[in-house]
């Protein structure tokens, strides 16, 4: 499976043409997407409104949401968070830590545009899909 995060489909739900929305376009179709209930809120929470809360919610509900919340996933990923601050590469956000976490635990790749996600790559080996 494929993570869509939420810098993508802003940008998607926005028209922005990128790389990123390019691929995930033309890949709808094709892949096995999904995205973590953790990107579902934060897309949800920079809707405008209600009308297109409704629709946008109904658009990423046509995909696999995952839910995030264990115990085991929080300490897998303030571990994660830990190993980088390590090597001197510090995650700004938590839910970053959280969704590039649930992905490696899990196995699934991640469509991003976000640097933040950079260090899981080369550090801790987060599959990426590079556009």
């Amino acid at each position: 499976m494929i993570v869509v995060d939420t810098t993508v489909w802003v940008d998607y739900l926005r028209g922005t043409s990128s790389p990123h929305t390019a691929w995930l376009e033309s890949n709808l179709a094709v892949e096995r997407l999904g995205l973590t209930d953790l990107i579902l809120c934060e897309v949800l929470q920079g809707v405008g409104t209600d009308a297109q809360f409704d629709a946008v919610q109904a658009e990423l509900l046509r995909f696999e949401v995952h839910e995030t919340g264990t115990i085991e996933l929080a300490v897998e990923a303030a571990t994660n968070y830990r190993r980088l601050r390590a090597v001197g590469r510090t995650v700004r956000r938590t839910i970053d830590c959280l969704i590039a976490t649930f992905c490696l635990v899990e196995g699934h790749a991640l469509l991003h545009n976000d640097r933040d996600y950079d260090p899981f790559e080369e550090h801790l080996g987060l599959k990426v899909i590079h556009p």
